[in-house]
């Protein structure tokens, strides 16, 4: 069954894994992670609200599956899961490069996904991700090197022009 908004997932059941499903009291599930790929998902609207329906400590949450959805954009409720660490986002339909700016505000997240996006086309992909997410350590299931980085660094000065600052002059 493909879920198109998040609010359906409340009402379904998880699939099982190798390990048991444990709950709290409350019936709440006691996982960090949640795994919403291959769905038709189109926008994270109540995902905050549906998060914390499902998970006993939604603010744990660590590693996000929302790969193979149709997602057009980097929704900015993922920025709220400071302990994110895993996100998954390949195979949706994320245009611009830009959208990964937004999550330069997780201190924690290490491996992010975005393959499969038609934002990979665009001139300087890789280098501009490990540009603005320093801390990543695997991008796109491969191994951030320190060739990597090398390049992004390089890459950033040749492209990224500094902002510019404006003088206010006093007009007499």
């Amino acid at each position: 069954k493909a879920y198109s908004v998040p609010t359906d997932l409340v009402s379904e059941e998880p699939r099982t894994g190798l390990r048991p499903l444990r709950h709290s009291k409350l019936g709440k599930s006691l996982t960090q992670s949640l795994w919403l790929n291959n769905n038709v998902l189109n926008d994270l609207k109540d995902f905050s609200q549906v998060v914390s329906q499902l998970l006993e400590h939604p603010e744990n949450l660590a590693w996000i599956d929302l790969s193979f959805n149709d997602l057009t954009s980097i929704d900015p409720v993922l920025t709220t899961f400071f302990n994110l660490s895993v996100l998954y986002l390949h195979g949706n339909s994320i245009q611009r490069l830009g959208e990964v700016d937004k999550l330069a505000v997780l201190p924690r997240l290490r491996s992010l996904t975005l393959h499969g996006n038609p934002m990979e086309e665009e001139k300087g992909y890789r280098q501009y991700v490990l540009c603005t997410l320093p801390r990543i350590t695997t991008f796109d299931f491969s191994g951030v090197t320190k060739a990597d980085r090398s390049t992004a660094e390089v890459w950033k000065r040749m492209n990224i022009k500094p902002k510019k600052v404006r003088v206010k002059q006093n007009v007499l």
